[in-house]
This record gives structure tokens, C-alpha cells and sequence, in this order.
């Protein structure tokens, strides 16, 4: 087996080289599966609709039939899909938890929520207790995702982190552990409502200066280069301003994330986050679910 040099802010370390599968290739898996290949790791991946898995095999990687074929030599199996219900028929209904070697390790790196990752726990320990559950979404949306620059917020056991480690440094600029299995889902919950306001904000400051009389280049000139907009924000604005709403993060993804925080609190405990996702719902009823979640803006102006 090969060793794999791995470099991370400044530190070089030798692992042994990992064969990973990647399940799920959609705006995100797709990209990270992508970044794990040009790191050198043998790569797997599957996908329910197979020309996204056919382009990867282009580049290198091996294209699998099922989930069950995918992980049946891997190191690491990569879970990246919808929601819960999806990670549920993969992992139990297409057999790919039974098929997995012993001591593999499952990164489930789908925002699925408290209790589906409770779910997935308990499942993997009735079922195979020989397999190590990492509990790792990710900080970032698509574009992120391509240049390989998400946060990785991961939980599990300290016992392989090491091993892990040189898939998640293809894939983001930065990992954070967090605590045992679970924990890096409820931060991906917190971490997507502070989004949501930001999004939000972004979308009302505009629709404010829209109903103000204001020009509209004027507004988002005056917010692009303004210290209370960072990074994330910028883009988003400059990507409003050419009326570019093609998603990144669709808003359908958006409100679901909302909604798994929502199930986990008091329903009369954060009534602001409950007003947005009730009125991102109705924007869903629209039509405008598939679009990026800054179509809001363009909800509230009209």
C-alpha cells in the first residue's frame, strides 16, 4: 500500500494511503470526489443517475454499480446526499453497511440533522459494530466544494483522525473535530442558521433599499467593500447584482437545514428563525426551490 504525503499548515505528515468511496454525487459530492482524486487517493464513486459518476471515471475514478460495490475494498466510504431518508436507503436498502470491510471507516458528510445521525449511530451499532461511524458535514456550498475549501466539522472517535485525515484535507481548507459522534451535526445546524440570517439580511437590506426608492447598483455598491460583509457575503452580493441565482446552495436545501435546527428546540424558543423559514417556504411555493438561496432577495423586491 502506498504512503501518501500530506501537508497541512505547514506540517508533513506520512499516512497510509487510503481507498475511498465517495456516494453521492451531486453539487457537492461530485466536486469532493473530484478533489479526492487529484490528491491520489483510489477512488470509488456511485451515484443513482450515473453520467456524474461516468465524468469522474473519465478522470480516474472506478464507477461502481451500487452502493454495496463501491464499498466493498474501501478505507473510507463517503456518504453525501439529500437528507436522512436518502442516507437510510443507501447505507440499509442498497446494503452498502453490510458490504463494508470491518475497521472501514463511514464519513457521513450529508446534513441530515440530530436525530437522523442519532439513527445512523445506533444502526451501524447493532448492525456492524466492526465499522467506525465519523459524523463530518461540512461548512460551504458548491463553489467551496470546487476549490476544495470547506470546513470539514467532525466528531468521532480521536483513534482515526489520523486516518482520516488525508481525505479530508483533499476535500477542505480546514477540519475541525468537535467532540464525540454527533456533535459535528448539531454545529452544522448552528452553522446553517447563522447562513440563513446572513442570507436573509443580505436579502431585506436590498429589498429595503429597493422599496426606499434607492438605485439598486448604488445599494450593493455601497455594501461591497463594507466591514460588516465578509467573504461569503461578498460574493453572494456580487452574484445578486448580475442577477445570477443559479444555485449554490438551493433555497429547497436551505429551508430543509432550517427546519432539521427547528425540530431539535422549543417551538416558541427562536421565533425569528421560524418566521424565516415560513417565509422561505412560501418563496419555495413560488418555484423558486432550485435556485439559490439569495433568490429570496428577488422574492422580496417583487
Amino acid at each position: 500500500m502506498r504512503s501518501l504525503r500530506c501537508r497541512r499548515r505547514g506540517v508533513v505528515r506520512m499516512a497510509r494511503t487510503q481507498r475511498v468511496a465517495v456516494l453521492g454525487l451531486g453539487g457537492m459530492g461530485q466536486p469532493m470526489a473530484a478533489n479526492i482524486l487529484r490528491a491520489g487517493l483510489p477512488t470509488t464513486v456511485w451515484n443513482r443517475r450515473p453520467e456524474p459518476a461516468r465524468r469522474l471515471g473519465e478522470q480516474g475514478a472506478e464507477v461502481a454499480d451500487s452502493p454495496a460495490d463501491a464499498v466493498r475494498r474501501a478505507d473510507v466510504v463517503i456518504t453525501m446526499v439529500t437528507d436522512a431518508d436518502a442516507v437510510l436507503a443507501i447505507a440499509d436498502g442498497q446494503g452498502m453497511l453490510s458490504a463494508l470491510p470491518d475497521g472501514a471507516i463511514w464519513a457521513q458528510m450529508s446534513t441530515i440533522g440530530v436525530t437522523g445521525t442519532e439513527h445512523l449511530a445506533r444502526l451501524v451499532a447493532e448492525q456492524r459494530p466492526g465499522v467506525v461511524l465519523v459524523d463530518a458535514p461540512v461548512a460551504g456550498s458548491r463553489g467551496p466544494a470546487e476549490q476544495g475549501k470547506l470546513v470539514v466539522l467532525a466528531s468521532g472517535p480521536a483513534e482515526v483522525q489520523e486516518r482520516v485525515a488525508p481525505v479530508f484535507d483533499a476535500v477542505g481548507q480546514r477540519t475541525v473535530w468537535v467532540g464525540p459522534t454527533g456533535a459535528g451535526s448539531r454545529l452544522k445546524l448552528a452553522n446553517n442558521l447563522l447562513l440563513a440570517f446572513l442570507a436573509e439580511g443580505l436579502a431585506e437590506s436590498i429589498a429595503l433599499g429597493h422599496a426606499l426608492g434607492l438605485d439598486h447598483a448604488a445599494v450593493l455598491g455601497a455594501f461591497q467593500g463594507s466591514p460588516l460583509v465578509g467573504p461569503w457575503a461578498a460574493e453572494k452580493l456580487e452574484r445578486i447584482g448580475r442577477n445570477d441565482y443559479s444555485a449554490q446552495y438551493p433555497l429547497s436545501l436551505a429551508v430543509k437545514d432550517v427546519n432539521l435546527a427547528l425540530r431539535e428546540v422549543e417551538a416558541d424558543r427562536f421565533a425569528v428563525a421560524h418566521s424565516l423559514a415560513a417565509q422561505w417556504q412560501r418563496a419555495m411555493e413560488r418555484g423558486l426551490g432550485g435556485e439559490d438561496v439569495t433568490v429570496v432577495t428577488r422574492a422580496l423586491e417583487h
